[in-house]
């Protein structure tokens, strides 16, 4: 059986170096790491994410700081908020919580965003500094980020020569999953829905990346033994087992059939997920070095 990747023990080990990092950061004088998260309407599953996020960074000991906005906020009543936390020096990563209602541009506001508080990366210039490999200065999305940090645990930080295979091409995992891998000398296919014989493609990999929402996609046959699988996928199927009207959590890959087959996977829930969260903080910390003039701390 595979090793099983755990992803809530290495996201604590980021947690606990952030703590330690906020703590040094007020040792040499400079400001407290500040995290600003937006929300804009009363989404059920944003308000938990968002509770979450605001929970680990006073955990962290940031300055964690909340807008809750109600769901007729405009467009323009927003972007005053970015504009204002922009300017905030005490502020060093903005999170705007997605989904936004409908009438407000999504793509817009986070355009808005400083690029150097886009704790996030998904402003455009953090998009192009990963796409080009300028690592040292991009805020990379905290999903690819927390998954490449799981790789490297079962891998080692020297992934050359090594083929890599990311199902998926989503702006948020895929593609940027794929340019992290680049940066560290893999040989990468993006592969997504309308790849010819995905099945033999995936086989060549020794990291599998699964993003791409659909559940246990990748069967255990699609994988070539010994490989590192990576599940991004977090999926609810029904669970007759469990009683009428019970669900459960999926990922993208079979679980059971693949772990049979790999040298190293992720569990869902407990793999990638918690990672997530983790990877927010380290890139606020890192903000906070960077807006003190300090070397950017590595994870």
């Amino acid at each position: 059986m595979a090793e099983v990747i755990d992803g809530k023990s290495v996201a604590e080990d980021v947690v606990q170096k952030v703590k330690a990092l906020t703590a040094d950061l007020s040792a040499k004088g400079a400001t407290r790491p500040g995290l600003a998260v937006v929300i804009v309407g009363e989404d059920p599953a944003s308000q938990v994410y968002v509770a979450s996020k605001s929970r680990t960074a006073k955990e962290c000991g940031f300055h964690s700081l909340q807008h809750t906005l109600p769901a007729e906020t405009t467009e323009e009543q927003l972007l005053k908020v970015i504009g204002d936390l922009n300017a905030d020096p005490s502020i060093h990563g903005i999170l705007v919580q997605l989904p936004l209602p409908r009438h407000i541009d999504a793509g817009k506001v986070i355009q808005t965003i400083a690029p150097e508080k886009d704790v996030d990366g998904f402003h455009f210039i953090n998009v192009g500094k990963l796409g080009t490999g300028e690592l040292e200065t991009a805020f990379v999305p905290c999903t690819p980020a927390g998954s490449m940090l799981l790789i490297e645990r079962v891998r080692g930080k020297d992934l050359s020569g090594l083929n890599a295979v990311v199902v998926g091409r989503s702006n948020i995992v895929g593609k940027p999953m794929a340019n992290l891998l680049l940066a560290a000398n893999c040989t990468v296919t993006i592969a997504h829905s309308r790849t010819k014989d995905l099945p033999a493609l995936a086989r060549t990999a020794d990291i599998l990346v699964a993003a791409v929402g659909r559940p246990e996609m990748v069967k255990g046959d699609w994988v070539k033994p010994g490989a590192t699988v990576i599940d991004v996928g977090i999926n609810r199927i029904p669970a007759p087992e469990k009683g009428e009207g019970k669900s459960r959590l999926v990922g993208d890959v079979a679980y059971a059939d693949a772990a049979k087959v790999a040298g190293a996977i992720t569990p869902v829930p407990g793999g990638v997920g918690p990672m997530t969260i983790a990877m927010l903080m380290a890139n606020t910390v890192a903000s906070a070095y960077l807006a003190a003039g300090l070397k950017r701390p590595s994870f």
